[in-house]
């Protein structure tokens, strides 16, 4: 039975939701089914640009590559990129709105519903079936009114539910019984079935304790997931630990400034997963020591990172690697802090305003509202290496060191090298994703061999194991009565 509608839910953040859609999205795909991907509202600083020049959630970009299908806004059209505790700039169909505090945007959901149910019918229309993620947990009681990324989009729209929990965590009887209780009795009718997720051991171990769940509850367990400890899939938002070489020899040395508003950090997955390559993801430059190459990240508020960043002591480190001969790296916000100042005259980021950048490109970049999002692709500059990936930022960068580019893309020149080649820095994300690319950027900053990864090829390797693994553990049996009764 195929699903024209199914969403997954989750006891806790980070219990599988993610995953799971991907899973089924790729499962259905395989029987035949067009499917898509759907998200209502999503919080995150990993984004992917859309086939229609829109911006969404990183993992709803995957979960349409699960599809067979190329990211579009209508997959993810709330998306909320936080800028502080208590602000995020809101994005509503692939473009900003605005920034707005948690209390302002929670007063602004009933118009941001209609946005959420206008993609929804757009879907809906177009595909057989539409597998929905939530977020969080339908049991967070100070969310619940005027919900729209959980139990209140599934009302709206009478959409089943799954809920999956994490047994790897521990406690996961009493995150599903405990969320069920705190469930309407509507919501409750809705989850049609449960998935426990990163499992290791003796299933026979942990069958009484299932039994007793669908005794207590009333509704069946649709699979017990394996721990898949080899994965690669990109993580929505937060640092993924993969470490490179682990032979003992000496790794390549990269030395990434985690910033507090750190952004689209999924650019350093093909450099983590260099079999050469050892990435440190650090908040202070304390006890360091020495790197080979540092690279300073995207960020969501530049400015603000960057005064971060000099209260730190990265400044000074910065100057110390570079007299010693290190390479320097930045990528979009990183990029723009390695100019000669950036300004901020319409208070895009704060209060209006210019700070003097770090000064090692000729470069100033202006602040602007109008955020240039595309995928693009071209090659390294003055060489027939192919590059591919995407910008995502707010700023034009203008001077005299744009003369010297890193790359040529379709659109023109990207980026800068300073006149002694230690420094560059470029707009674009996804830098690292081809190998070509990843070993002559690598060969710039001091690593000689070639072995960079395909990461195309280990998400698509990523998505087929889930499905498989979705194929031989989840009962779709079950699943299907479920969907009858419901409907």
């Amino acid at each position: 039975m195929i699903p024209k509608a199914l969403m997954v839910q989750g006891t806790t953040s980070d219990a599988g939701k993610s995953t799971l859609v991907t899973a089924l999205c790729r499962y259905y795909r395989r029987q035949g089914v067009a499917v898509a991907p759907f998200k209502p509202q999503n919080m995150a600083l990993n984004s992917a640009v859309t086939v229609d020049g829109g911006e969404i959630g990183r993992a709803q970009a995957v979960q349409a590559a699960a599809c067979g299908l190329p990211p579009h806004s209508d997959m993810n059209p709330v998306l909320l990129k936080p800028h502080s505790d208590t602000g995020a700039q809101v994005i509503i169909h692939g473009r900003v709105l605005a920034n707005q505090s948690a209390a302002q945007y929670h007063d602004y959901k009933t118009v941001v519903m209609q946005a959420v149910l206008a993609s929804w019918r757009r879907l809906t229309g177009q595909y057989q079936a539409v597998i929905v993620e939530g977020a969080g947990s339908p049991a967070e009681i100070n969310l619940r009114a005027g919900d729209i990324a959980n139990m209140g989009f599934a009302e709206a729209v009478d959409c089943p539910v799954i809920l999956i929990a994490d047994i790897d965590r521990g406690g996961v009887f009493a995150h599903i019984v405990g969320t069920l209780a705190l469930l309407s009795e509507s919501e409750r009718r809705r989850v049609i079935g449960f998935v426990i997720n990163r499992f290791r051991g003796d299933i026979g171990l942990l069958q009484p304790g299932l039994d007793w769940l669908e005794a207590e509850t009333g509704k069946p367990v649709l699979a017990v997931l394996p721990y898949l400890s080899d994965l690669f899939l990109e993580a929505e938002d937060a640092l993924s630990s993969r470490h490179g070489r682990s032979d003992g020899a000496r790794p390549f040395d990269i030395v990434v400034p985690h910033l507090p508003s750190f952004s689209n950090h999924t650019d350093f997955d093909p450099l983590q997963l260099h079999p050469g390559v050892r990435v440190r993801f650090a908040k202070s430059p304390e006890r360091i020591g020495g790197a080979d190459l540092v690279v300073l990240p995207g960020s969501k508020v530049v400015r603000r990172d960057l005064a971060r960043l000099r209260a730190m002591g990265w400044d000074t480190f910065i100057q110390r690697h570079l007299r010693y001969g290190g390479k320097l790296l930045g990528i979009c916000g990183g990029f723009q802090m390695l100019g000669r100042a950036i300004h901020d005259p319409r208070g895009i980021e704060g209060e209006p305003g210019s700070v003097a950048g770090l000064g090692l490109l000729d470069i100033e970049t202006e602040l602007a509202p109008d955020k240039c999002l595309r995928q693009t692709g071209g090659r390294l500059a003055g060489t027939e290496t192919a590059v591919a990936g995407y910008e995502i930022h707010m700023g034009v960068s203008r001077g005299p060191g744009l003369a010297r580019p890193l790359l040529e893309l379709a659109a023109g020149p990207d980026g800068a090298v300073s006149v002694d080649g230690q420094v560059a820095g470029t707009y674009l994300h996804g830098l690292f994703d081809l190998p070509a690319a990843a070993d002559a950027l690598l060969a710039w900053a001091g690593y000689a061999d070639a072995g960079a990864v395909d990461l195309a090829a280990l998400r698509e390797a990523g998505i087929d194991s889930l499905a498989n693994c979705l194929a031989e553990h989840f009962d779709f049996a079950k699943l299907a009565e479920g969907l009858r009764e419901f409907g």
